[in-house]
Formats: structure tokens, sequence, C-alpha cells
């Protein structure tokens, strides 16, 4: 992740987390998508990425990143309260 991106990454999770913390915290990836993640890694383990599976792969990760930032700034407000 570039450093450019980041502070975007770090302003979007910080917006979602204000919105509703609990439900920021509570939130997990659908059976199906996990189901694909873990499909991509095990192929990325193996034969490699096409070049679509490596961007969506990225998109994945890009928001697993983001989910992260927000429930750390959930976390937080919620134990300032």
């Amino acid at each position: 992740m570039t450093a450019a991106i980041s502070p975007v990454l770090d302003d979007f999770a910080a917006f979602i987390s204000k919105l509703a913390p609990r439900k920021v915290l509570d939130y997990k990836a659908s059976a199906k998508a996990q189901e694909r993640v873990n499909y991509l890694l095990e192929k990325n383990r193996g034969s490699g990425l096409s070049a679509e599976e490596q961007q969506e792969m990225n998109y994945y990760m890009m928001i697993e990143h983001i989910v992260r930032l927000a429930k750390t700034r959930a976390l937080q407000r919620l134990n300032a309260a």
C-alpha cells in the first residue's frame, strides 16, 4: 500500500467507525467472500494467480485493511465513551 493511498483509507475507516462503532466491531465477511479469499490464497501458493485474480486479491486486501482500521477506531471510540 502506498503512502499516498493510506491516509485516504485511514480517513474512510475513521468515518465508518463513527457511524456505528458496535456494528463495525461485529462486521465479518460473508462465508462466500471468505471461501473466495481462501481459494485465491491457495491458488496463489500453488500455480499462482492470473492478473485478474491478483487484482481481485488486491481489492480484498484493501477492504481488509479498511475494516481493520475501522474496527480499531471503533474500539477506541467505545473505550473512550
